[in-house]
């Protein structure tokens, strides 16, 4: 027997509505670089009022990545640079990856310090943390600066990911609140089995909530992946340069009276691929299972 679907009433038909518009209006920038990056130099201009160009090619990815000559790179409409594509995205990689993770595991042992552990002082402290948030980043750049130039760790991976690998105080406040969560029971039949804090949170806490650190692993990865300020400063070489430096350097190379706009947007489409995939692909599964561990 068929079941009879509810009206759609207008309420409900005036928020998916209004939540279409907002996707549309979202999604449209990035249509819009594809769209610019898949556009030759040449027919830029007049393809300006189109929805889709009148002849899209691939040679403006071709040339960035180097993949034809600098005599066809500058017939197509470009100035003959390249950007080093599989060198900054390994760098991309090693750089938002690696804090990503190592900042969250010390974030969630902070988190479950704060949540679980009893110590004097340990609310003041934990305000005195999450007052951090009001702190904007380009106020400790001059002081990160000069430790990591007096540690003589300039052109460095680990010089541009020193100062975001320990904490930061939003994970910390978000973990804290799943741990808090918890059920207290499973902890007192791990403290009666003998477990200390470290144990309980390796063999309880993680387990438990592994859905909330992998979410906090991908907003942390996507966050350090579009970082630009930072690694400009500090990886001034080519072997630490990452993407969004390197778009930088490409730009740079292009006349300011004439900027290589399409040979840009598909340098730019490239450097959001990974993030890209790596949302499509994680991005419901780690949604599921961060609704499933706040049920708990």
């Amino acid at each position: 027997m068929r079941t009879r679907r509810a009206p759609l009433r207008p309420s409900r038909a005036f928020a998916w509505a209004m939540l279409i518009i907002a996707l549309l209006i979202t999604a449209f920038p990035f249509y819009w670089m594809v769209r610019t990056a898949l556009t030759p130099a040449a027919e830029l201009v007049a393809d300006s009022g189109r929805l889709w160009p009148s002849n899209p090619t691939l040679i403006n990815f071709q040339r960035v990545l180097g993949l034809v000559s600098r005599e066809e790179a500058v017939a197509a409409g470009g100035t003959g640079a390249t950007i080093n594509f599989p060198l900054y995205t390994l760098n991309s990689i090693i750089y938002a990856g690696g804090v990503a993770i190592i900042q969250t595991l010390s974030c969630a042992a902070a988190a479950y310090a704060f949540a679980r552990l009893r110590f004097r002082g340990r609310d003041t402290l934990f305000l005195i943390i999450i007052g951090g948030l009001m702190i904007p980043g380009i106020f400790t750049l001059l002081p990160n600066f000069t430790l990591i130039r007096d540690l003589q760790l300039m052109n460095t991976m680990l010089g541009m990911m020193l100062p975001a690998m320990l904490m930061t105080p939003f994970s910390i406040f978000f973990l804290r609140q799943f741990f808090l969560s918890m059920p207290v029971e499973v902890e007192e039949a791990a403290m009666l089995d003998g477990l200390g804090p470290l144990s309980r949170f390796a063999r309880i806490a993680i387990p438990m909530n592994l859905g909330p650190i992998a979410t906090m692993v991908l907003i942390t990865f996507v966050g350090m992946w579009k970082d630009y300020l930072w690694p400009l400063v500090v990886g001034r070489q080519e072997h630490t340069r990452l993407l969004t430096v390197g778009l930088s350097v490409f730009q740079q190379q292009s006349p300011n009276t004439a900027p290589d706009w399409t040979g840009l947007m598909a340098g730019s489409t490239l450097s959001v691929l990974p993030a890209l995939l790596i949302l499509i692909f994680l991005g419901r599964q780690l949604v599921q299972s961060l609704s499933f561990s706040g049920n708990k």
